[in-house]
C-alpha cells in the first residue's frame, strides 16, 4: 500500500474514532498512524523473507513511538491505537478489523512454547488501557476488555470483560451473574503471600 492511499484510509479511522482530531492533517502526528504505516512495510518484507530489515523497522518504530509491533503478527484493516505508548503486540497475535486499542496494551503470550502463543483478536473489539490479554485464544466479535483487565481464556463475541482476572459481566448487552464471586471479600495476593511465608516460617521454628 503507498503512502497515500494509507494515509487516507488512516485519517477516516482517526476521525471516526478519535474526536480530538480537527484537522485531516493531525494524523501524521499521531504515533499510531507511524507505527501502523511502518508495521505495513515491515510485514511485507517478513513475508519476503526479509526478516533482518522488518525487525529493524519494528524496533526503530517502537523507539520511536512507543507502539512495538512484532513484523509477523496479522492485523486487519482499521486499527487504531489510541495515545499508543507501551502498546505490545506479538509475533503470532493476529487482530481483526476495526479494532480499537489503548496505551499499555499487551497480547502476549504466558510462556516460551513454540507456535501460536498469543491471542486472536475478532472485528470490532475494543481492548481498554492496561488491559493484558496473554495467551493464545479468541477475544470473539464486538467484545470490549475493560481498562487494567488481564485476560487468560477465551472470550465469546459481544462481550464486556472486566477484572484481575478477566471475567465476562455481560454478554449481548445482557448481565452476566457470578454467584461465586465474592465482592466484598475479595482475597488481597499480597495478604495472602505474607500469611503463607509467616506459616512456613513458624512451621520451621516448630522443628
Amino acid at each position: 500500500m503507498g503512502f497515500f492511499k494509507f494515509y487516507k484510509e488512516e485519517v477516516e479511522v482517526i476521525k471516526d474514532r478519535d474526536p480530538a482530531i480537527k484537522k485531516d492533517i493531525e494524523a501524521i502526528l499521531y504515533p499510531s498512524f507511524w507505527a501502523i504505516y511502518n508495521y505495513r512495510k515491515a510485514h511485507k518484507l517478513y513475508l519476503k523473507g526479509k526478516v533482518f530489515r522488518a525487525r529493524r523497522i519494528s524496533q526503530r518504530t517502537a523507539r520511536k513511538t512507543g507502539i512495538e509491533i512484532h513484523p509477523a503478527a496479522q492485523i486487519g484493516k482499521g486499527l487504531f491505537i489510541d495515545h499508543g505508548h507501551g502498546v505490545v503486540i506479538g509475533e503470532t497475535a493476529i487482530i481483526g478489523e476495526n479494532v480499537t486499542l489503548y496505551q499499555g496494551v499487551t497480547l502476549g503470550g504466558t510462556g516460551k512454547e513454540k507456535g501460536k502463543r498469543h491471542p486472536t483478536i475478532g472485528n470490532n473489539v475494543m481492548i481498554g488501557a492496561g488491559a493484558k490479554v496473554l495467551g493464545s485464544f479468541t477475544i470473539g466479535d464486538n467484545s470490549k476488555v475493560a481498562a487494567g483487565s488481564v485476560v487468560l481464556e477465551e472470550v465469546p463475541p459481544n462481550c464486556t470483560v472486566v477484572g484481575v482476572p478477566g471475567i465476562v459481566v455481560k454478554q449481548d448487552n445482557v448481565p452476566v451473574q457470578h454467584n461465586d464471586l465474592d465482592q466484598v471479600h475479595i482475597p488481597h495476593p499480597v495478604q495472602n503471600e505474607l500469611k503463607r511465608l509467616n506459616d512456613e516460617i513458624e512451621k520451621l521454628k516448630n522443628k
